[in-house]
């Protein structure tokens, strides 16, 4: 293990361990791993995250958050119609878990093995998510545009009504002939309860 002059950081840790995980797979990844691909002792890894859980807890964390922040985007353009907004923010989350899955399907499937054994996160990063369309759909309805009476459980509705189109589970059903049109059915169907 050559000793590294950078300094060690918790980014640094979660990259080689993302790579680390790419290569080897959650069954065989190891602590050990990473701090070989960094160059360190695995007590310098240990010191950053105090066990092996909670380094995958974290770099599961950090996948998680990179839908979560390309949503935030469209969820804070409040200048836009709050229908738009929900239609662009639900294919916005199906073309962000579809390109994950299509550019790397190894690391895909790692995640997704991950996400089990991170049920706090995954819980976490749902309930960011409704919490985004939640503030969507009550924009909708001081705006007048949605009719519902209660935006969070519109918006976990339609998180849970549009799973096909986002939980890992379906990621094979994601490139089949046709999934486009269905998802903007099942949009435009939801919409439309959304206007009351």
């Amino acid at each position: 293990m050559p000793p590294t002059t950078e300094t060690l950081t918790a980014e640094r840790i979660l990259a080689a361990t993302e790579e680390v995980l790419r290569r080897y797979g959650p069954a065989k990844a190891t602590v050990v791993d990473v701090a070989r691909a960094l160059g360190v002792s695995h007590g310098s890894v240990y010191r950053h995250f105090r066990t092996k859980a909670a380094l995958r807890e974290a770099v599961t964390k950090q996948w998680l958050d990179r839908t979560t922040e390309l949503l935030a985007g469209i969820t804070a353009d409040t200048g836009r119609d709050p229908e738009a907004r929900v239609r662009e923010w639900l294919a916005a989350l199906f073309a962000a878990k579809r390109q994950k899955a299509g550019i790397d399907p190894e690391l895909f499937a790692t995640y997704s093995v991950l996400a089990v054994d991170a049920g706090e996160v995954v819980a976490a990063h749902i309930t960011e998510l409704t919490d985004q369309l939640t503030e969507i759909v009550r924009a909708g309805v001081e705006a007048g545009t949605f009719t519902v009476g209660d935006p969070a459980s519109a918006a976990l509705a339609l998180f849970q009504a549009t799973g096909r189109f986002h939980d890992p589970g379906y990621a094979k059903e994601w490139e089949l002939p046709g999934v486009e049109a269905e998802f903007e059915a099942v949009v435009e169907l939801l919409v439309r309860g959304l206007r009351g």
